[in-house]
């Protein structure tokens, strides 16, 4: 196949939707920071430029590329996680950043693209079949393996994004039981925070029953249903010791406050409060741009990064938010649209992996300002402050608009 120019058959819409949340993401990122004339909104513009370059080299290299060596890049992207426990420069508790002077860089915004391509190029294989036990391990082993190395760093927000690439797989092909087991395992953690755990034992006892009477089991499954009450009671007894000795006293804090055992409206609810109280002050059509009491009076906390969706609610109100959120809803249907006429199973389903990683960013983001999800640091994708998140989205998301523009020519 011969290679292309860079921007023959691009998908416009995508790139047009994308200069628009870039754009829409500095001028808020320039709001939040005017009053503290640090030189973030300049910082970002740099980034922004730098982009530019970046995007002409990812659709430059032709689309093969990406799938020949994904991977060698990820092994790469593997070995720059595990250097950061040696080499990495430690910044508020987290070792998850590369110093260089001045300027840092997070590997983990770069290893959520090359995770996905190694996941594609896996399961384009013909022989994969995601019914057969030992393809299941291998396929999460590729998920779980970048996960391993984020979570001591320690940054569980960047760990949390890999859970989406559990939708890609049943997307091809995975048994259904792994998604149920999970949303389960979720719900079964925070009833048992919120009820005694005697309480969620009765409640999932119940819905086995009924269950087990409305698809009119047979008595193998009677056996079946007894070993799965007995693991549901297993793990709501260990909720609490793990809640109490596992988790750290800042995310006990957070789930507190998200559930209502606790109000601290100054200390660690600071930050959600500030957010509603900005968000909601907007009304319908916003403060205007630059007028937004809560975003000059630097009420809210890192509102230049992981809450900056306040200040699109406070200076644009509703319908600037609706615009957004609108914009965001847009591009992840697009990439669906482009990844189901792939040519190639192994753009299909990187193509998915893309929507699925900007889609939990941008709901996780959303949630957690909204004060429905505890704080735990996901940044907005093409709004939030940050060299290495806006790159390592850009080469994300441009990957896949090479992949789409070469399908022509893969017949």
């Amino acid at each position: 196949m011969k290679n292309q120019s860079v921007t023959n058959n691009i998908d416009w819409i995508c790139i047009i939707i994308y200069s628009a949340l870039v754009l829409m993401g500095w001028l808020n990122i320039y709001s939040s920071s005017l009053a503290s004339m640090d030189g973030t909104s300049e910082k970002q513009l740099i980034f922004i430029a730098l982009t530019i370059p970046l995007i002409f080299i990812v659709l430059s290299v032709d689309g093969k590329f990406y799938e020949k060596y994904a991977s060698i890049i990820f092994g790469i992207s593997l070995l720059t996680l595990a250097g950061l426990f040696v080499f990495g420069k430690t910044i508020a508790g987290q070792r998850c950043w590369y110093g260089f002077g001045s300027f840092t860089i997070q590997p983990s915004e770069f290893a959520k693209a090359a995770t996905a391509l190694a996941l594609a190029k896996y399961l384009s294989d013909t022989q994969i079949n995601l019914k057969e036990v030992n393809r299941q391990i291998q396929a999460l082993a590729i998920v779980f393996l970048p996960v391993l190395l984020i979570l001591p760093q320690p940054d569980p927000g960047s760990a949390l994004i890999y859970s989406v690439f559990i939708i890609v797989l049943y997307r091809e092909g995975l048994p259904s039981w792994y998604v149920w087991t999970g949303f389960i395992t979720i719900l079964l953690f925070v009833l048992t925070l919120i009820l005694e755990p005697q309480y969620v034992i009765l409640i999932a006892l119940t819905t086995l029953i009924i269950v087990h009477f409305k698809s009119r089991l047979s008595d193998r499954n009677i056996l079946l249903s007894g070993i799965l009450f007995a693991l549901m009671s297993g793990f709501v007894l260990s909720v609490n010791y793990v809640f109490e000795n596992i988790f750290k006293q800042h995310h006990r804090d957070r789930f507190n406050i998200l559930l209502g055992k606790t109000v601290d409206l100054k200390g660690i609810g600071y930050n959600t409060n500030q957010s509603e109280i900005a968000i909601g002050s907007g009304g319908w059509l916003g403060k205007g741009f630059l007028e937004g009491t809560q975003t000059k009076g630097g009420f809210v906390p890192e509102q230049h990064t992981d809450y900056i969706f306040t200040t699109v609610g406070e200076e644009w109100g509703f319908v600037g938010s609706l615009v957004v959120i609108t914009l965001f809803v847009g591009l992840f249907l697009r990439i669906i649209y482009l990844a189901e006429r792939q040519k190639t199973k192994f753009s299909r389903v990187y193509g998915y992996c893309v929507a699925g990683i900007l889609f939990i960013h941008f709901f996780v983001n959303i949630a957690m300002v909204a004060g429905i999800f505890p704080t735990i640091g996901v940044p907005l994708p093409f709004f939030s402050y940050g060299g290495s998140g806006l790159w390592g989205f850009t080469i994300l998301l441009f990957i896949f608009i090479k992949m789409d523009a070469n399908k022509v020519n893969e017949w």
